[in-house]
């Protein structure tokens, strides 16, 4: 299978295996990717991780797939199946899969080689990015005439600002590892080899803390953005005073009666 999904507890991994094409995505696997993250979100587990296997994390939008569609029937047809309308069948499957997608739940990306056009894509879809020192992203389908159209316009601008994004979209260029991390395109870089279980790790962090809040203040952080600061602010109590009232009396409870004191993040 070109998409497969491995359960480790809390983390479940998300394996995009088409390494013949450097993990590019055609509709059958952006349907399967698609189906795997919605599975995820679904399911028991608390956090995902995101990787390729073969040494690239994703080259894009699989380019033969997009020469077939120069036949107008076929490109009409295809191109409708993606149409966003409210109500339509794949209306949350993007040429890339699941970049339409907001789940509850983060998802980390764990990024080797090429992470490039729609791959970049992908990446910029995760709640944090690790990559392995060799790893590296840009919009490489600039040469193609290939436009943006799996978020990377309206993410990339969040993460580095309005002139960098413009800059690395209309020159298309190579955006190595460490100006990734230096930028704000990714929150990590580590040896090569070690992003999966880089990535599983911080996975296992944050699956092992009470979930509600985890994912009250990771809706709140995505829901704000933009937002005059009062508005904001009335966001964030609605999110959080119901992980309050589930959770943090709770866990208030466990403080008072002797876990976590002086900072212990291990024994909670």
């Amino acid at each position: 299978m070109a998409v497969r999904i491995e359960e480790n507890g809390d983390v479940w991994t998300i394996i995009h295996d088409r390494p013949e094409a450097r993990n590019a995505v055609d509709k059958d696997h952006a349907i399967a990717l698609v189906d795997a993250f919605r599975k995820f979100e679904d399911g028991p587990a608390s956090v995902a991780v995101f990787w390729g296997k073969g040494g690239n994390f994703c080259a894009g939008w699989d380019l033969k797939l997009a020469a077939s569609l120069q036949d107008p029937e076929k490109r009409e047809a295809y191109f409708d199946w993606l149409a966003f309308p409210i109500g339509h069948a794949r209306s949350e499957i993007g040429p890339l899969g699941p970049s339409r997608l907001e789940l509850s739940k983060p998802v980390i990306g764990a990024i080797d080689g090429a992470a490039v056009a729609g791959g970049m894509e992908l990446a910029l879809w995760c709640d944090i990015r690790v990559m392995a020192e060799s790893a590296y992203m840009g919009v490489f389908c600039r040469r193609w005439g290939i436009t943006l159209m799996d978020g990377g316009s309206v993410r990339l601008p969040r993460l580095v600002g309005q002139g960098r994004a413009l800059e690395i979209a209309m020159t298309g260029r190579k955006v190595d590892a460490a100006e990734c991390e230096r930028i704000g395109l990714c929150e990590k870089v580590v040896p090569e080899g070690e992003s999966r279980a880089a990535a599983e790790a911080l996975a296992h962090d944050i699956a092992r803390f009470p979930q509600e809040a985890v994912r009250a203040d990771r809706r709140s952080i995505i829901e704000t953005r933009g937002m005059a600061v009062r508005d904001a602010l009335k966001v964030e109590w609605a999110n959080g005073l119901e992980a309050i009232r589930r959770e943090g009396t709770a866990g208030a409870a466990r403080f008072r009666d002797g876990a976590g004191r002086h900072g212990d993040f291990d024994n909670i």
